[in-house]
């Protein structure tokens, strides 16, 4: 119902075409209006992206394209092979010792890979429980790794048990696990030393799952000279002092004869109340207490028996 004075609107043809088109079926619409809702996406993180990126990354064939296999006849064979070319030479002293006052574990701090010093200052007594110890010889990674799970084991069974694990149930469990391993590669000679309700305990595990309980052990590629001080000095009614120095003299020559052990001597002792750790002495330092230096004469003695030994000789 247009007024008869109303000014004509000048539409295009196609306007017109879909004004009467939507005047035919009933339906009048209204133009759309446009609204922002990005404000109601959750926020896009930094962490979210980089996973995303892993992930593709993870799925796709990148590593397919990156890492192809060599091209050997028998890749089984040349897997065992090459390890022998990749896994190179450790070296440490280790020892342990049962006496009268109870468990005495020295070690040294040098780690080494093939013929280059790698580190002077690693730690090589796992404090497995406040009773037990081991020692690391053979690969660091899997002594660290398996004897770290060790404490986790022998947590557990406290959990379990209610009573703290015995020094031979703890190297039990982990001769049992590195024998699960044996041959897949693992390098490692420890010792596992405690107190428990039947006395001092110290036992030599190894990488094969060999267990075998003793009362001196040495291990590593210095334990050789290790053992020979130790045998040298051992008596069972040692006191805890002369016990502690017999350690800590054989770990120092040990290291003066065997380059690939060095570093910091540790001392621990063991009693029924638990571990101590008496000392942690540089071997440059040791080695001037136990060999020191001749001292020079002073030049004032140098001069006054100068003239006494010219009277002797004119005299003569």
């Amino acid at each position: 119902n247009r007024r008869a004075d109303a000014p004509k609107e000048r539409c295009s043809p196609s306007y017109k075409h879909a004004l009467c088109r939507r005047r035919s079926t009933g339906t009048v619409t209204s133009r759309a209006m446009k609204l922002d809702f990005s404000v109601l996406d959750a926020p896009v993180r930094a962490s979210d992206v980089l996973e995303a990126e892993c992930t593709r990354e993870i799925n796709s064939d990148i590593h397919a394209q990156n890492f192809v296999l060599p091209q050997v006849d028998n890749y089984d064979e040349f897997q065992r092979e090459v390890v022998d070319y990749v896994k190179p030479n450790h070296g440490t002293t280790t020892l342990g010792f049962i006496f009268e006052g109870g468990v005495i574990i020295a070690v040294d701090s040098r780690a080494s890979q093939g013929p280059y010093i790698s580190s002077q200052t690693v730690k090589k007594v796992i404090e497995i429980n406040p009773y037990l110890l081991g020692t690391m010889a053979g690969g660091a990674a899997d002594c660290q790794f398996w004897q770290r799970n060790l404490g986790i084991q022998c947590r557990l069974h406290e959990l379990t048990n209610g009573k703290r694990i015995s020094v031979s149930g703890a190297s039990k469990l982990l001769s049992n696990t590195l024998y699960g391993y044996r041959g897949q590669g693992l390098s490692m000679g420890t010792m596992v030393a405690g107190w428990d309700l039947n006395g001092p305990g110290l036992y030599y595990v190894d990488s094969d799952g060999s267990r075998l309980k003793g009362k001196r052990f040495s291990v590593g590629s210095g334990s050789l000279f290790a053992y020979g001080i130790l045998d040298q000095g051992y008596k069972w009614d040692l006191s805890v002092d002369e016990a502690c120095e017999l350690g800590k003299r054989a770990i120092y020559h040990a290291t003066f004869r065997d380059a690939y052990s060095g570093g910091t001597i540790s001392v621990y002792h063991v009693n029924e109340k638990g571990w101590t750790k008496m000392s942690g002495t540089d071997v440059g330092e040791l080695h001037y207490d136990y060999y020191p230096a001749d001292p020079k004469p002073e030049p004032a003695a140098a001069a006054a028996a100068a003239p006494d030994a010219g009277a002797t000789a004119m005299e003569t």
